[in-house]
């Protein structure tokens, strides 16, 4: 089943993963639908954000959040404070 993981990690489990060499990606306070293709984990720098998808309940997290989004999550987006995170495709 597609879900949604969030999870609290500390600065040395991050960086043992290596988390803090992804790549950055931004986003502007916005709407849009999304679908995954693979297995995303991010790590978010700043930004609040709810997530909403078929057969789950809305799903909130921001500054300080490990999430893992799982393959063939199709979903919908809502940034309220805009998005600055690591992120890395599995």
């Amino acid at each position: 089943m597609a879900d949604i993981k969030i999870q609290k990690l500390t600065k040395e489990e991050l960086a043992k993963m290596g988390v803090f060499s992804w790549p950055i990606w931004e986003k502007e306070s916005s709407r849009f639908d999304w679908k995954y293709d693979s297995v995303e984990q991010c790590y978010l720098l700043e930004g609040d954000v709810t997530v909403t998808y078929s057969g789950g309940k809305p799903v909130r997290f921001g500054k300080g959040d490990f999430v893992t989004f799982s393959k063939g999550l199709a979903c919908i987006w809502d940034i309220k404070i805009p998005v600055k995170k690591h992120y890395n495709f599995k």
